[in-house]
């Protein structure tokens, strides 16, 4: 089973997952035909559906501890048996606690990247990492309140990120952010209008937590496949070209959110195609 830890310099990145959900091919991605996919079999299930890993990224920097991402959340009480709200099983079977947590970085705002930003104890709902400062966008957080928007694109905000404002625990943040000296937030719009990658530099390695830029292996190659939850497709597209390109001529370690568990690899070439290449560790 491939580890759930690496290191990029001093920094060490821990790779835990929600769950998982799947989706069907014309679902997920409306506007590719089923004859495309012909030669990336590989990148489907055997039944022809996009699965995504829910993964939350628990970064060990500057003596903090960071989560990247909060998955979906807990289960429905009325259907224990969704495939995700595996969260804080996951944290604790690394021997961690919600309480360890010092700060949480959101990419963006959608609906499985906050889920367990809080959670409910004795009526009320409070921080599940109630020693930690909440990071987002501001542009994500002007986007979640539009009406417009709100519950095609952000439903879960008013539970899951409204509430963080009330507690004075969530600041906003603009461009490259310094999180610690040795990860700083990177916008990578498109995907929402205010999407953030973390870009990690250490003893002269140097990563990168993409956020949703990619969804499918496939997109490595083809940069202009967009998913239904592309709000804004062609700045999605132009992200991702300008982006691959990038970390394929770098060779810079990615940490994958919804790519298979546990979602580290780097952006190869070969045979004239991109494609992802898992790390072997």
């Amino acid at each position: 089973m491939p580890a759930k830890k690496i290191n990029i310099g001093n920094v060490e990145i821990t790779s835990l997952s929600d769950g998982i959900l799947e989706f069907d091919l014309c679902n997920f991605f409306p506007e590719i035909p089923a004859e495309d996919w012909q030669p990336y079999h590989d990148y489907l299930t055997a039944n022809e559906h996009v699965r995504f890993n829910l993964a939350c990224f628990l970064i060990r920097s500057d003596g903090q501890t960071i989560a990247v991402d909060t998955g979906l959340g807990p289960k429905p009480a009325d259907a224990p048996e969704t495939p995700w709200g595996e969260l804080l099983n996951d944290l604790a079977a690394q021997g961690l606690r919600p309480e360890d947590v010092d700060k949480v970085v959101m990419t963006h705002a959608h609906r499985d990247h906050i889920g367990w930003n809080v959670r409910s104890q004795d009526g009320k709902v409070v921080p599940t990492f109630p020693n930690a400062k909440y990071y987002l966008s501001g542009i994500d957080w002007d986007a979640c309140h539009n009406p417009d928007l709100i519950e095609s694109r952000f439903p879960n905000a008013p539970e899951c990120l409204y509430p963080l404002e009330d507690m004075g625990i969530l600041e906003l943040i603009e461009g490259e952010y310094a999180i610690t000296s040795e990860l700083t937030t990177l916008p990578t719009p498109g995907h929402t209008p205010g999407h953030m990658s973390i870009m990690i530099s250490s003893q002269g390695q140097r990563g990168l937590v993409l956020g949703d830029v990619l969804h499918n292996a496939v997109q490595a190659h083809e940069t202009d496949w967009v998913s239904r939850a592309d709000i804004d497709p062609e700045t999605t597209r132009i992200t991702r070209r300008s982006l691959m390109e990038q970390l394929e001529k770098d060779g810079t370690t990615i940490a994958a959110v919804h790519l298979p568990a546990p979602g580290f690899g780097k952006i190869m070439r070969a045979e004239g195609r991109r494609y992802w290449q898992a790390l072997d560790i």
